[in-house]
């Protein structure tokens, strides 16, 4: 009777495979592919197979399932950035991404865990639980360990799910959860023991969340602010395999400096560390063309640069040039052990595995302003800093536009940066500001305050986007509170789901 038991908690080989598979699917519901309902069904068949679990054991299992296929397919590239460019061996690269994966995999494999043996009804279980432990999870890995929230589900409707209008509100993890909830609603209608008349009402719900985020579409929480200033993002397609080397630095100066001299507009934007040696090393004829430029122009150059040395505190900057007094804005949120070394006295050996120059920036301060140049007021952040919503809306609404640089050639020709492009995207949406992305290799491009992308260059060529922008003044519900009404409404469900187990209702 024992082995009986043991064998009916034990998940079979199929539901794994389908997890696997669902998880692996789930990604083309992102950039560059952009299948938002596939998120959805995905979800709606994981939750369907937890919703049956026996324990947490297969919970976990399935959950983990799920969660190797979605990582495994959504950020391969990391192994491009560790074997390529980071100098590891193949099979080490190989064997870090495998693990990074499996590590967020812990993640739905903890939802899988934590929903079985509740004593909530299947309805409350698939409908409610289930989204939430989703969504509150999602979060929980924008911070844990600094924070990975790639490939949160709500990114997946950037910018034309029926969900996208919502991000105002309430944010990319409030659209996750709305997402989560939908694929809850579905996979509660799928079940062969609810009633016709629960899944009219299912229904009704969700055509209700997509209407309703349609119509927020509609709405114009910003304002436009003062005169449209022209643009031009520099797109150098520097190799990274070059970028540092001494010998080809006077060439990447030259070049970022005949683009920036072909373009009369008043804003021009250079990626980060563009240029590869330190502000104190810029040469003062360098220094003082970009200035001349910017002023001749009318405006101001924001070029990427490392500022300090490397005798004391060293910083990932950007630096402005021109018309208005020079300023500058250093990265906040570093990446662990691609900018920085945590607990140096215990992985201090990473840099001599990761052949990554300059790999222990400082912090910048973390109540830096909007820098005031080319007509706009610039919030500016670099590279992974755009994936942290709540920190963005710190210079808001102060600000009038957003401002991304970044050098994405670490990731080759991989998902990496149109994942990154579809995240900027939501930035726009949630702050009802336009957003300006330059980088190195791609996706340099102009985004809308609707998170529409207006123009863009190819990825690996080199080149220079003109357009204009226009900045807007205002705040969204977003911006005034950040993610502080979905954490409070996650609070009330968890308390209702906990009063619910703990006190269940009579048959």
């Amino acid at each position: 009777m024992a082995d009986k038991r043991s064998a009916m908690r034990r998940p079979s080989f199929l539901p794994l495979l389908l997890s696997l598979l669902a998880g692996a699917t789930a990604v083309a519901g992102f950039a560059p592919f952009e299948f938002w309902p596939l998120p959805i069904l995905s979800l709606a068949v994981l939750f369907a197979q937890l919703s049956r679990t026996p324990s947490r054991r297969t919970g976990f299992l399935i959950g983990l399932a799920w969660g190797m296929g979605f990582f495994l397919a959504g950020v391969s590239w990391v192994f491009v950035s560790l074997w390529v460019y980071g100098g590891m061996s193949m099979w080490l690269a190989g064997l870090a991404t495998f693990l990074f994966c499996a590590f967020l995999a812990l993640f739905p494999a903890t939802v899988g865990a934590l929903q079985a043996g509740w004593r909530h009804t299947p309805a409350l279980r698939t409908v409610l639980l289930l989204p939430l432990a989703w969504s509150v999870t999602e979060w929980s890995r924008s911070w844990i360990f600094t924070g990975f929230p790639w490939l949160v589900a709500g990114y997946s409707q950037v910018p034309n799910g029926p969900l996208a209008g919502y991000a105002p509100l309430v944010g990319v993890y409030g659209i996750s959860f709305l997402l989560a909830l939908i694929a809850g609603l579905l996979a509660w209608s799928m079940t062969p023991r609810t009633s016709p008349v629960s899944r009219v009402w299912a229904a009704a719900a969700i055509v209700a969340l997509g209407v309703g985020g349609q119509a927020l579409r509609g709405i114009q929480w910003t304002t436009p602010d003062g005169a449209p200033t022209s643009v031009a993002l520099l797109q150098g397609n520097i190799p990274q395999d070059m970028k540092w080397q001494p010998d080809k630095t006077r060439a990447t100066l030259d070049s970022y400096a005949r683009m920036a001299a072909a373009s009369p507009a008043r804003l021009i934007v250079l990626p980060e560390t563009a240029l590869p040696l330190f502000e104190s090393a810029l040469p003062d004829a360098y220094r003082d063309k970009l200035a001349a430029l910017g002023r001749h122009n009318g405006g101001d150059v924001l070029a990427g640069l490392p500022t300090g040395s490397l005798d004391g505190a060293y910083y990932n900057s950007v630096v402005s040039f021109g018309s208005a007094p020079s300023q500058r804005y250093s990265k906040v949120h570093l990446v662990p052990f691609g900018e920085y070394i945590p607990l140096k006295k215990v992985w201090g050996w990473v840099i001599e595995v990761l052949h990554i120059p300059l790999s222990d920036f400082a912090r910048g301060a973390i109540d830096q302003r909007p820098l005031a140049i080319g007509g706009q007021r610039v919030a500016a952040d670099i590279c992974y800093e755009d994936v942290f919503g709540e920190e963005i809306i710190r210079q808001l609404p102060e600000a009038s536009v957003l401002v991304n640089v970044s050098n994405l050639a670490w990731f080759g020709d991989s998902l990496a940066p149109w994942q990154h492009a579809q995240m900027s995207q939501m930035r726009a949406l949630e702050t009802g500001r336009m957003m300006l992305r330059a980088t190195n290799t791609g996706l340099t491009a102009i985004i809308d305050a609707k998170g529409r992308v207006l123009a863009s260059l190819p990825l690996f060529t080199a080149g220079s986007l003109a357009g204009a922008i226009q900045g807007y003044a205002g705040s969204t519900p977003y911006v005034r509170w950040g993610n502080t009404p979905v954490l409070a409404l996650w609070g009330i469900l968890g308390i209702v789901l906990l009063a619910a187990a703990l006190y269940p209702r009579a048959p």
